[in-house]
């Protein structure tokens, strides 16, 4: 299994600056994918989910940029847009082709270097090198500075990164699901329920303080933090944008599964989803391998991701 690019017409290209510890990740679809967009954490950073709307003029997209670097890295979009603009791909206006690509930002300025981050040259690269070979997982494009836990601060947290993996169902049906993870909370292993990767009870423990309880013993205090996972989940079954939209948010259910808490108030969680190929399936079959290929991508993230910037991973 190859991840997303398991989806036949999917390329998936990553740029990362590992001085800085930031990045970005380009999904193509040039021939054009049905798509929708589910957006459940407060904190979200988005361009474009308008047109994922069922009542919009497009019908399909081109491509998705996900990036760290705050609101800065939405930039990186319009390098991604430019690429495709050159290879004549995009919705057709009649006087030019403008190519439609959704993005969406994670927070990832408390490591590395805050002043810099994904831009318009870097979202060209990152299309310019997309491929449809097996995703790079790790601590790569927008998960180069992926970190989770971090409830006590940046010092008591763990690296992540990018995971990715596939759910094949029958007629080769396929769902496939890429994620970076960013996340306020700790990623528990749906299977056992125990913490794979989250906050530290202090700087030199490898013991888990349990996000969650610790929300829950200090309700009336005030916290704070910047983060955010972003999802993309594809399949190769035909769907229209309603069914893409409820794809989205059956895919959301597999974050639940894999963390804890989500879709906070610091997190700008979001998943898109993506329809490609002639297959036929039911929607809630599909939705129901969405949620897994999210949960099992998730913990592909964390255990995937090396140390870096001082952050401890698995990897």
């Amino acid at each position: 299994m190859k991840g997303l690019t398991d989806i036949a017409g999917l390329r998936v290209g990553h740029v990362s600056d590992f001085d800085a510890i930031t990045g970005c990740t380009v999904i193509l679809c040039e021939q054009g994918a049905v798509a929708g967009v589910e957006i459940r954490g407060s904190a979200s950073g988005t361009e474009e989910t308008p047109t994922l709307d069922p009542g919009h003029v497009t019908g399909r997209i081109h491509g998705i940029l996900l990036a760290g670097g705050s609101a800065f890295g939405l930039e990186a979009a319009s390098g991604v847009r430019r690429y495709l603009e050159h290879r004549g791909v995009g919705f057709d206006t009649g006087v030019a082709k403008v190519p439609i690509v959704p993005a969406a930002i994670l927070f990832d300025l408390a490591i590395g270097k805050a002043g810099v981050r994904p831009n318009l040259a870097m979202g060209e690269a990152a299309a310019a090198g997309a491929t449809a070979d097996a995703v790079k997982e790790g601590c790569v494009g927008a998960g180069t500075g992926a970190t989770v836990g971090k409830i006590l601060g940046m010092s008591c947290a763990m690296k992540s990164g990018i995971g990715s993996f596939t759910v094949t169902l029958p007629e080769g049906v396929m769902v496939s699901a890429l994620v970076a993870v960013n996340a306020f909370g700790d990623v528990r292993d749906p299977a056992t329920g125990k913490i794979v990767a989250g906050a530290r009870k202090d700087t030199r423990s490898h013991e888990f303080l349990d996000t969650s309880a610790r929300l829950k013993q200090q309700a009336a205090r005030g916290f704070a933090g910047r983060n955010t996972t972003l999802g993309v989940v594809a399949t190769n079954a035909v769907l229209t944008k309603v069914e893409a939209n409820k794809l989205a948010q059956f895919a959301s259910l597999g974050m639940a599964r894999a963390i804890y808490p989500v879709n906070t108030m610091f997190d700008g969680d979001t998943v898109f989803a993506l329809s490609l190929g002639d297959r036929r399936a039911d929607i809630n079959s599909l939705g129901v391998a969405a949620a897994e290929a999210m949960a099992e991508s998730i913990l592909r993230a964390v255990k995937l991701a090396h140390t870096l910037g001082g952050i401890p991973g698995l990897a």
